[in-house]
């Protein structure tokens, strides 16, 4: 299998299909950088600050979830214009999985930098609004939502468990959580995560090289592998939206082959959806 680019990420993560732009971007979030590939054309933006995650507004702008917050991305100039403050005076924490929801807002989580147990955290960001949803986590991922926007999916990855939570017509949580997948028997680690248009969760699998597909019962049906082992986050794009693009990581392997730390572009038996706008 080919990669998809050939810039090694320490830590690659929060891949987006930008339907305006016709393309795929992704952070290196131990590089402070984004990527991206228009075509055979290689792009790159510097970022001043840790970031991990986005939703696009419009063709020019992205909402990024950074180590001080939530910040607006002007991709034509590059500048990060801070839009709220979370965990700012917290030099110790820092971004991770984030994706937009149905609604037009935006979750996101923190974690510790060096991932130290219950310092995380799932937050909301909606027309202004932004709330703490899920305190005392370790690693938050998986944020993903159901095609009616009606349930989120999150994980903690330190837990080897996936959570399927309940929402309200404005998006907001509605009701008990439940516990949608335990990994825990099986010795996995869920990381990040997208819903097909099927409903199914395709679930990205840290050390284990693969992404997962559970349907809505959290039976598997698919799997596609990927050479790099810390498989870190999908996302679908393409013309039919049967492109999957996967994230990985060199971070925790010792003496990394060629292989790790790079995007790779598979097809995925069902499509996916397109990502919803940020509504600022």
């Amino acid at each position: 299998m080919n990669a998809f680019d050939d810039r090694r990420c320490e830590l690659g993560e929060g891949p987006l299909w930008h339907p305006e732009r016709g393309h795929f971007l992704w952070f290196d979030i131990l590089g402070q950088r984004l990527l991206a590939r228009e075509g055979r054309r290689a792009r790159e933006w510097k970022l001043d600050r840790i970031a991990s995650a986005a939703g696009w507004i419009d063709r020019e702008r992205l909402m990024v979830a950074t180590e001080t917050g939530l910040a607006v991305l002007d991709l034509g100039t590059g500048a990060l214009e801070d839009l709220a403050a979370v965990e700012a005076e917290d030099a110790g924490t820092r971004s991770n999985d984030g994706r937009a929801d149905r609604q037009g807002g935006f979750w996101f989580g923190t974690m510790g930098k060096r991932a130290e147990k219950r310092r995380a955290a799932i937050y909301r960001w909606h027309r202004g609004e932004l709330r703490q949803l899920v305190p005392n986590m370790t690693i938050p991922n998986a944020i993903c939502f159901a095609p009616d926007g009606r349930r989120a999916y999150y994980a903690d990855t330190e837990e080897s468990t996936v959570w399927s939570q309940p929402l309200d017509a404005e998006g907001w949580p509605a009701g008990e959580r439940r516990v949608f997948l335990d990994l825990a028997p099986e010795g996995l680690n869920p990381d990040g995560a997208v819903v097909d248009a099927e409903g199914g969760l395709n679930v990205a699998l840290w050390g284990k090289g693969c992404v997962r597909r559970y349907d809505e019962a959290g039976l598997v049906t698919d799997e596609y592998g990927v050479p790099g082992k810390h498989s870190s986050c999908p996302a679908f794009g393409g013309a039919d939206m049967r492109d999957l693009l996967v994230t990985t990581a060199l971070e925790g392997i010792e003496a990394p082959d060629a292989l790790q730390g790079l995007p790779y572009l598979l097809r995925a038996r069902v499509p996916g959806l397109p990502e919803p706008r940020v509504i600022l």
